[in-house]
């Protein structure tokens, strides 16, 4: 057996072939939502033990910022096939700068970033213009064509931020805006970037720790860094992070009517995605304490404690090489 295909029988091993449903913890995650004043749907999976907790997984939702993510994967597999470099230089011009949250639409232009830059502030501040400049970058069409090589194919980018639709769109675009996905589909997005699951389609070359690792790291340690964590982890993230680092790598998104996170979670029972979308809120007010934030919160709480009660273990992660062993 060839190393790299003993490397995929290791990790596939370590996953057992069917998900099972965690009944006891939907109970308690349909307490929360029916709690909630709006509507709630998310999908989570412990990637050692393949325990599953869902609501309304497979229901379209408005992305809000989490379609960044698919952003993301486009950009892992540009350089991963050498047609992008996180070290090329981009241009921060006044004609690209766009409102909303980030810092550089305020900053002077011309403005040099590198890739590695611009997604940094994509993901850490979700800075909107940044995340035009990557969508210029990579090609709006090539990151939904990466999108579907992927199997999502409820998940789409309709548009840059703060831009108007162009060109031919499915009748949909208005209600969902930026863009559509699914909360099993967003989580299969982080699954691929926190595994370092590359190459669409899959192949044996796949399992190149010291490449694919390497990039994958670099985009894991992006979003372990992401400044809003008033959501997902605001109950669970109890770590000196200016120590040991943090256990949770996410990227939210937030409408009026909506507030999303996306994470994957270090805990001691094992690496932890989740993937969950309140909308139709009625809390609109853009605070910490808006009661989708804090719904969201609950709902990262409830899934810690029923799977990893022990808490978290930021070791649990190769945060730098997700190819590589653990750290522990």
């Amino acid at each position: 057996m060839s190393r790299a295909l003993l490397f995929a029988a290791t990790v596939l091993a370590a996953f057992p072939a069917f998900a099972q449903q965690d009944t006891t913890l939907v109970q308690d995650l349909e307490k929360i939502a029916a709690a909630h004043h709006g509507k709630v749907a998310l999908y989570a999976e412990n990637l050692r033990t393949h325990q599953t907790a869902s609501i309304s997984p497979d229901l379209p939702v408005q992305t809000a910022s989490t379609i960044k993510l698919a952003i993301l994967l486009d950009a892992a597999e540009q350089v991963r096939s050498h047609t992008a470099s996180f070290d090329e230089k981009l241009v921060l011009t006044h004609e690209n700068q766009v409102p909303g949250s980030g810092i550089i639409g305020q900053l002077d232009t011309p403005l040099p970033l590198t890739l590695r830059d611009v997604l940094h502030l994509m993901v850490t501040l979700s800075d909107n213009t940044a995340t035009n400049m990557a969508i210029d970058r990579l090609g709006l069409d090539h990151i939904d064509k990466t999108i579907q090589q992927a199997g999502l194919h409820q998940t789409w980018l309709y548009k840059k931020v703060y831009k108007p639709a162009s060109g031919p769109m499915p009748a949909d675009q208005p209600k969902f805006g930026l863009g559509k996905t699914t909360p099993r589909e967003m989580a299969e997005i982080m699954t691929r970037l926190a595994t370092c699951n590359l190459d669409l389609p899959v192949t044996e070359e796949t399992f190149r720790v010291g490449i694919d690792g390497s990039i994958c790291g670099t985009i894991l340690k992006m979003l372990r860094v992401q400044q809003d964590r008033d959501g997902l982890p605001r109950y669970i993230e109890a770590l000196d992070t200016s120590e040991l680092g943090s256990a949770i790598g996410n990227k939210t998104g937030a409408l009026d009517r909506v507030r999303a996170d996306v994470a994957i979670i270090a805990s001691k029972s094992g690496p932890i995605v989740i993937a969950a979308y309140t909308f139709d809120n009625e809390n609109q007010r853009w605070t910490g304490d808006n009661e989708g934030q804090i719904t969201l919160a609950k709902i990262g709480e409830a899934i810690i404690k029923a799977w990893s009660p022990a808490g978290l273990d930021p070791t649990v992660i190769n945060w730098n090489n997700p190819l590589a062993p653990a750290s522990r």
